[in-house]
């Protein structure tokens, strides 16, 4: 049974609805892979190949834009995706509190 489960046809990624664990395999619009990390209840995973600047759809509606191309089953979370709407916080060096 599918750990991933797409919750609208318009939809460009999977939500992980099971725990993706290193070595599980799923097969995602004919590619199968085979995946390296944990990936969370909840996450998201690439339906299809997104090109840097797209947007990421979820419930049929846009989430946000990818920040780098992301390939068919890649992770999409910070890393890879920021908000279009709201500010994405990442630590880096200006937020860094070094008192």
């Amino acid at each position: 049974m599918s750990k991933l489960i797409k919750l609208n046809p318009a939809d460009n990624v999977f939500v992980v609805c099971s725990s993706i664990f290193p070595g599980n395999i799923e097969t995602i619009n004919g590619h199968t892979i085979t995946f390296d990390k944990t990936i969370g209840l909840g996450h998201k995973i690439a339906a299809c190949t997104i090109l840097k600047g797209l947007w990421i759809i979820k419930f049929g509606v846009p989430i946000g834009s990818t920040t780098a191309d992301i390939a068919v089953g890649e992770h999409v979370h910070l890393h890879n995706l920021k908000s279009d709407y709201i500010s994405t916080y990442t630590l880096n060096h200006e937020f860094i509190d070094t008192k």
